[in-house]
């Protein structure tokens, strides 16, 4: 099955669920955002009095409409079978305190004749050597479980008619199931419930719980399937709705009205999406924040997205600050980035939400330079010094990381400065004669594809310098950990003459060996001196550069002439092979920022318009966007998209 897209995302504090347009429940992650992922397939059906089995999210004869509770993680999914002119309404929404996913049914017959319904579930979970799933039968439903979880799926107010724990694949496309077996070494299981007959204009509800824990002793287990069971769910349901729409009031950090036109509507709802989408892609106990839900977990066309990268995550959080949301950015740089450092002060490329070290492939330098700069960024909404202090250790450590790189690879010397005219082959032949070695790793590009030496990442590192000493000048004298007030001084003063010369040095060696005399523009690396959309950087946020100055100006227009598309969708670098190369939201939102620094909020408009009319049906932005289709693709609410819409809002409201 064909899990790449997810179309909608509802959760709460601790669970996820995405959906595709059809209503299909894809993936169920709990304790976490990001861990652990239950679902291989859930598929519902009815049978209507003699046919073979109707799925809800796969039939000729379904006609499909989906939306949302206005202001809510509530999803409706609309499913109208003409055949039988049977209507159903699948109702999806995650209880606030319980884990539990409730899908909520409602059968309207339409026709002129009696419908004699049954409803069916096959669900399916993953499994492996490790954690083999079984199924029991349960009052009421099934019990699906492993040594280290539950999932307890069943009705409130309906018995299971039949059912089958092991080879229901074909039999219950008849909805022919049936077993003598209560109890099975199976990872998926059938069961039905006979809902009646329906007459004409009549309507019928059933309300299906999936709870999900640990893997308890059995009657405990069954104890809690009954407690939910006396849960009244019509008041839990209108308890969701309120919670929702009261957190979207709460974190209305701009202060929008209604809208009065159409264009104003369609960025009033991609806003009120987003402040609904971070809260989903957040650990609440650490902070850490995942890129989006799940898309690919075989890794068959990239290395998967539900991890929480630093950098990523300090653009989401920035826009955390700009909605309200300043509690949860705070968990992340005091929680998530304290307990994710390593000891040298550098932070790996990705994380899970609990702060334990993802699977990865490369170092990213801009990803510690990231952090450090966030931390002040926070510090500007708050204004809490107290956040300084409990992070200064952190980020003099990361400073301290980033000296050694730039001293490395830049050939940075803070006596002699830099030597302009050594280039980096140069550098290497004349280590490799001296039998020295690098002490530090290459790094790859933002984008994950390039080792070398990045204008991005040295825009970050030359941020993250200015940073600390803002820090610094901030919380006075009294800011470290040195033995006496004098020494601490002195090597305050030492470090920040220190920190002022790599900058000089930083800047220094990007006009020297990042910028093209004959293209007459910044380049993105020493190595293939492509256009990338991420040069930007070194205007804004990162303030290496003036957005006026001749050079940025000459790069801007080179950035237009070979990342711009047809449609006016910007792609990220020249002759991008990634998903065919799509424009990407984010290329366009940064585009925007700089238009907006430079005043020009003609061109601004201009760039912003295409990720507003290019955004999904429920106003999630993707990672990228099909110029053919003009529709998200490959991944659907991406945080990093998200974000970065936040801040071009904030600036478009000033």
């Amino acid at each position: 099955m064909n899990k790449y897209l997810n179309e909608a995302i509802i959760g709460n504090k601790n669970m996820l669920a995405t959906f595709t347009e059809k209503g299909e429940l894809q993936r169920l992650y709990f304790p976490c955002k990001d861990h652990k992922q239950y679902i291989d397939f859930f598929h519902t059906g009815v049978k209507i009095n003699t046919s073979d089995l109707i799925y809800l999210h796969d039939d000729i004869n379904n006609v499909y409409k989906q939306y949302y509770d206005t202001d809510t993680n509530v999803l409706n999914t609309e499913v109208v079978n003409t055949y039988f002119n049977l209507q159903m309404l699948q109702t999806d929404f995650i209880l606030i305190k319980e884990n539990v996913l409730v899908k909520k049914y409602l059968f309207i017959n339409e026709s002129t004749i009696d419908l004699d319904t049954k409803f069916y579930i096959h669900s399916g979970l993953l499994t492996d050597q490790n954690n083999m799933v079984g199924t029991k039968i349960v009052e009421g439903g099934m019990l699906q479980y492993a040594h280290d979880f539950s999932v307890s799926t069943f009705a409130k107010g309906y018995e299971i008619e039949k059912h089958q724990i092991n080879g229901s694949k074909n039999t219950i496309k008849r909805g022919e199931i049936q077993d003598k077996d209560y109890i099975g070494m199976s990872a998926d299981c059938s069961i039905s419930y006979n809902l009646g007959v329906i007459k004409p204009g009549e309507k019928k509800e059933i309300c299906i719980c999936i709870l999900v824990g640990e893997n308890t002793n059995i009657s405990d287990l069954e104890d809690e399937i009954e407690r939910i069971k006396r849960i009244d769910f019509a008041k839990e349901y209108a308890s969701v709705k309120s919670y929702w729409i009261k957190y979207v009031k709460t974190h209305n950090g701009l202060n929008l009205k209604e809208p009065q036109n159409s264009y104003d509507e369609k960025i009033y709802e991609i806003y009120k999406r987003s402040i609904l989408l971070f809260p989903l892609l957040t650990n609440q106990e650490t902070g850490g924040v995942i890129a989006s839900p799940e898309i690919d977990e075989e890794r068959t066309r990239c290395g998967r997205y539900a991890y929480c990268w630093p950098r990523d995550a300090v653009f989401i959080t920035k826009a955390m600050d700009i909605l309200n949301m300043d509690k949860e950015t705070e968990k992340f740089y005091k929680i998530f980035c304290k307990k994710t450092q390593s000891k040298n002060g550098m932070w790996e490329q990705r994380f899970y939400t609990d702060c334990k070290l993802a699977p990865a492939w490369g170092y990213q330098v801009d990803e510690t330079a990231s952090v450090v700069y966030g931390v002040y960024e926070h510090y500007l909404t708050t204004k809490n010094e107290k956040f300084l202090k409990d992070t200064l250790p952190m980020c003099e450590k990361a400073i301290s990381f980033l000296k050694h790189y730039v001293k490395d690879w830049l050939n940075l010397d803070e006596e002699e400065g830099l030597n302009k005219d050594k280039v980096k082959e140069e550098m290497e032949e004349q280590l490799k004669k001296q039998g020295k070695e690098r002490k530090t790793h290459i790094s790859y590009d933002l984008w994950e594809m390039c080792e070398g030496i990045h204008l991005y990442s040295l825009s970050t590192i030359y941020a993250a310098f200015e940073t600390i000493l803002k820090i610094y000048k901030v919380l006075g004298k009294n800011v470290s950990d040195f033995e006496n007030n004098r020494l601490k001084e002195e090597k305050i003063q030492k470090n920040e003459k220190e920190i002022q010369k790599l900058m000089s040095g930083v800047k220094e060696y990007i006009d020297t060996n990042l910028y093209d005399d004959n293209k007459k523009s910044y380049v993105r690396n020493t190595e293939d001196k492509k256009m990338d959309i991420s040069i930007i950087g070194a205007v804004t946020p990162f303030n290496v550069y003036k957005p006026k100055e001749k050079r940025i100006l000459n790069t801007v227009e080179r950035i237009n002439l070979s990342l711009r598309t047809y449609t006016g969708g910007y792609k990220r670098f020249e002759n991008d092979n990634y998903r065919n190369g799509n424009p990407w939201p984010i290329a366009n939102l940064w585009l925007t920022l700089y238009y907006l620094e430079s005043g020009e909020k003609k061109k601004a408009k201009e760039t912003f318009d295409f990720v507003v009319k290019t955004c999904g049906k429920h106003c999630f932005l993707g990672e990228q966007i099909d110029n053919n289709t003009l529709k998200p693709d490959w991944v659907i609410g991406l945080g990093w998209s998200h974000a970065m819409f936040i801040i071009v809002l904030e600036k478009l409201c000033k």
